[in-house]
């Protein structure tokens, strides 16, 4: 299961990584209605009205792994319109694309990073781009490219492969809306290739949602062109020289307002940095440094916020609640794994009243205290269950995707490593409290 679950209407809507987009009943888990999408969904379904479709009154709303994007009847899962948003062969959608006041917003990231480093990969002519689609058609309205410079080319391998640049600015996370300033917020990533001639690329970027120009950016790793596979002793003639750390931003940023009338998004870098920018031009007014040495993949799919803190989980294994008009550290957990399992806190946490919560790489979902810190309890997924469509399922790592609360029930997609190497599963679990359940 890649994605986090979408509640609306009584259903549960979300997408696997074959590429299937189910909706369920909410409280029994029946399947209402199945669609078999192209590619695998990564990112949460969309739930919206739409218009001109006869008796469809409502929409789901999805991308997949092949940058095409889907509205579909969220009463039956009859498809309505389905767009390509990107020529790239590689784009992808990965972050979920955002329904406000008609258009859909779709960010668009490419497997390139991980193909161009390969010697006979032309490498790379993706450039991260941000779309906004007429809801109700699926029409484009404008798509602005995190690098406005296309590719050029710049000299060829030694196996006659002609190489490009600029290249790379994925956004991999879901755009933040700001009605009242008519603004995105979004993360972008790093560069694929060098020269990097955009100060775009592991940036917080604030965009205008009439036209999608650009408001403010922030760039907070200049000069980062990073490729998988090219950190190695003999690297291909692709890879970028210098190799940077991979410091991009794979979460969305969070909007809160502070008590003296500030508004700010706070973002959590691969690095294992927290910054918290004034919406208003982006001036970083506090930073945060949760691990004692920066190391990618510290803080990947995100953090949580309430009125008071920002909640994040590292790769080393420790839960943070950081004040947030300060960035002060307010307290730290830190999670022993449970023994012969992948460690790590890298999926995104989920906050509700009075509970912070975190699903682990060795499969443990635990409840903390926003208080304290404390833990209230846990529970183990790492487990075979019996299921009600009566097929074999086992939990695994939560290494992606946080726990979704709502009509009083938690639900839990276990078995994604994300970027980790925990163990696989294949199940939702559904949750709710003790007090009206009898077993745990």
């Amino acid at each position: 299961m890649y994605s986090q679950p979408t509640i609306a209407g009584g259903r549960v809507f979300f997408g696997a990584d074959t590429g299937y987009v189910y909706s369920l009943d909410a409280k029994s888990g029946c399947l209402a209605w199945g669609f078999q999408a192209a590619a695998g969904i990564r990112n949460a379904v969309s739930i919206g009205p739409v218009k001109g479709h006869g008796s469809s009154a409502f929409a789901a709303y999805l991308g997949d792994l092949r940058g095409n994007v889907y509205a579909l009847d969220a009463a039956t899962g009859k498809p309505l319109w389905i767009v390509s948003v990107d020529p790239h062969p590689l784009a992808a959608v990965t972050g979920s694309p955002i329904l406000f006041k008609g258009r859909l917003y779709v960010p668009l990231a490419s497997r390139e990073e991980a193909a161009g480093g390969g010697p006979d990969y032309p490498c790379c002519t993706f450039r991260g781009s941000i779309v906004a689609l007429d809801a109700d058609t699926g029409k484009q309205i404008w798509k602005t490219h995190i690098i406005p410079e296309e590719p050029k080319p710049t000299k060829k391998n030694s196996r006659g492969v002609q190489l490009y640049a600029p290249s790379g600015g994925g956004i991999w996370a879901t755009p933040t809306i700001d009605e009242a300033r008519g603004v995105m917020y979004i993360g972008t990533g790093d560069a694929y290739s060098r020269p990097v001639n955009s100060m775009n690329t592991d940036a917080i970027m604030a965009l205008d949602l009439a036209t999608g120009k650009p408001r403010w950016a922030v760039q907070h790793t200049p000069d980062d062109a990073w490729l998988v596979g090219c950190e190695t002793n003999n690297p291909s003639e692709n890879c970028p020289s210098n190799i940077g750390p991979d410091y991009d931003f794979g979460m969305s940023p969070m909007m809160r307002g502070l008590n003296d009338g500030r508004t700010i998004v706070v973002t959590g870098q691969k690095s294992g940095e927290v910054f918290g920018q004034d919406v208003r031009d982006g001036k970083v007014i506090w930073k945060a440094t949760l691990v004692d040495r920066l190391a990618r993949g510290e803080i990947t799919f995100g953090g949580a916020a309430d009125d008071r803190n920002a909640y994040f989980g590292t790769r080393s294994g420790v839960i943070w609640a950081l004040d947030l008009k300060s960035g002060e550290k307010k307290w730290s957990t830190p999670v022993a794994p449970t023994p012969q399992r992948q460690s790590g806190q890298t999926a995104a946490l989920t906050v509700i009243p009075g509970v912070v919560f975190s699903g682990g790489q060795d499969g443990v979902l635990r409840a903390l205290s926003t208080t304290d810190g404390k833990q209230l309890w846990e529970f183990d997924t790492v487990r075979d269950f019996m299921t009600i469509n009566s097929i074999a399922a086992r939990g695994g790592a939560m290494g992606a995707p946080g726990p979704t609360i709502a009509g009083g029930m938690l639900f839990l997609g276990s078995g994604y490593t994300g970027l980790g190497n925990g163990r696989g599963g294949n199940v939702l679990l559904a949750f709710e409290p003790a007090e009206t359940h009898s077993t745990k």
